[in-house]
C-alpha cells in the first residue's frame, strides 16, 4: 500500500496499550519495522512486537532511570541516557538485560541521540553544551564538539554526515570524517524568542531537514540550501511541551503530536495540511513516528502505536498504534 492523503486521513487507532504506570518519554522502532521499545518514566523498557500488536517483555532500569532510547544496528541491544544519579548512555543487551558497556562523559542532561544508520557510531548533545561522538565498541568519546548552546543533533540517513542545530538559530552541517575541521555548511535562520528547537531529523531521502519546536511551529528546511521549505503550525501546543515531529519514511509527509492529543498530517512538498487525526487521547502526544517497514505509527498520550508515536508531559503512561481503516488485519503489510 501506497501513502497517500486520503490513506493517512483513514488511519485510526488499532491498538492502545498499558503496560505502564507512569508517562513515556521516548520509543524507537527496530530497523526492520518489526518490534517497538518503549522507555517511561516509571523505570521501564517495553518491548512490543509490530507484527502481532502486543507486548513481548519488560525490561528495568531502576537504578538509572531511561529516558531517550535508541536501537543499534543489533535488534537486541539498545542505547539511553539515564534520568537518574549521572548521565551517562549506557548499551543494553535486550536478550539477557546486561550492560554491555558504559559512555561517561556528559555532566547535564543528554537531549539528543542518534545512532549511525551505517555502522557502529552514534552521537549524543546535551545540555553540557557538548557534541560527543561515539563507538558502540569502545567506551572513550570519539569526538567532543564544545558549542556557544544547547544543541540537538542528527545523522543523515547515509551516515556519512551529522547535523547540529545551535541555540535554536542556526543549523551547522558536519562531515564524519573530518568534523574537527569544523562544520562545511551553516545555515543561520531567524530567531523565535517564543520556542527553543528541540528536535532535528533529516528525511530518508535526505533532502529535507525537520526542526521540532517546543512551540507551536516547526520548519522543514532544504538540507544543501538550508532554505526554509515550509513553516507548519495550527497545532495545539501553549504549554511549551516537547512534541516530536516525524517523517513518513518515503519523506512526503510530516507528523506531529499535540497537546490536545490530536495528530496534524501535512505534505512535504506542498505544505498543505492534508489529515487531524483524532485518537481521543486525553493527553498531550509527545512521541510520534511512523514505522520504518509496516503500515503503522504509533504515539505516545501515554503509550505507543506503531507509529512510533509518544507522549511525554502530563504523564500518559499508554501508547497507540495506528493504522489504516479497513476488513483486513494489520499485521504484515508493508509499505512502499
Amino acid at each position: 500500500m501506497k501513502l497517500t492523503d486520503n490513506v493517512l486521513r483513514s488511519f485510526r487507532v488499532a491498538k492502545v496499550f498499558r503496560e505502564n504506570t507512569d508517562k513515556i518519554n521516548c520509543f524507537d522502532f527496530s530497523s526492520n519495522g518489526e518490534t517497538i521499545i518503549s522507555s517511561s518514566d516509571d523505570d521501564s523498557l517495553v518491548l512490543y512486537d509490530c507484527q502481532e500488536g502486543k507486548p513481548k517483555r519488560t525490561l528495568y532500569s531502576k537504578k538509572y532511570g531511561v529516558d531517550l532510547i535508541r536501537y543499534t544496528h543489533a535488534a537486541n541491544t539498545v542505547v539511553y541516557s539515564s534520568n537518574k544519579i549521572d548521565d551517562t548512555i549506557r548499551y543494553l543487551s535486550l536478550h539477557d538485560n546486561k550492560y554491555i558497556r558504559y559512555f561517561p562523559g556528559h555532566n547535564k542532561r543528554v537531549t539528543s541521540l542518534s545512532m549511525s544508520p551505517v555502522d557502529d557510531t552514534f552521537i549524543s548533545g546535551s545540555l553540557d553544551k557538548t557534541i560527543r561522538l561515539w563507538d558502540l565498541r569502545s567506551p572513550n568519546c570519539q569526538g567532543l564538539m564544545h558549542l556557544q548552546g544547547k544543541p540537538v543533533c542528527s545523522f543523515d540517513p547515509e551516515g556519512l554526515i551529522f547535523a547540529a542545530g545551535i541555540n535554536s538559530e542556526m543549523v551547522k552541517l558536519y562531515d564524519l570524517r573530518s568534523f574537527d575541521k569544523g562544520p562545511f555548511a551553516t545555515f543561520k535562520l531567524q530567531y523565535d524568542r517564543t520556542c527553543e528547537w528541540t528536535g532535528l531529523k533529516f528525511s530518508n531521502d535526505g533532502k529535507l531537514i525537520l526542526l521540532s519546536t517546543n512551540g507551536g511551529a516547526l520548519r522543514i528546511l532544504d538540507a544543501f540550501k538550508g532554505a526554509v521549505l515550509h513553516s507548519f503550525g495550527g497545532y495545539n501546543n501553549s504549554k511549551g511541551v516537547t512534541l516530536e515531529a516525524s517523517f513518513t519514511p518515503d519523506s512526503q509527509f510530516v507528523m506531529i503530536g499535540s497537546e490536545d492529543g490530536k495528530i496534524h498530517v501535512w505534505n512535504a512538498e506542498s505544505g498543505m495540511k492534508v489529515a487531524l487525526l483524532d485518537g481521543k487521547h486525553t493527553g498531550p502526544i509527545t512521541c510520534l513516528q511512523f514505522n520504518p517497514k509496516f503500515m503503522t505509527h504509533s504515539g505516545s498520550p501515554p503509550l505507543m502505536n506503531d507509529d512510533g508515536k509518544q507522549s511525554n508531559q502530563q504523564g500518559s503512561s499508554q501508547s497507540a498504534l495506528y493504522g489504516p481503516q479497513r476488513n483486513q488485519p494489520l499485521a504484515g503489510e508493508k509499505h512502499r
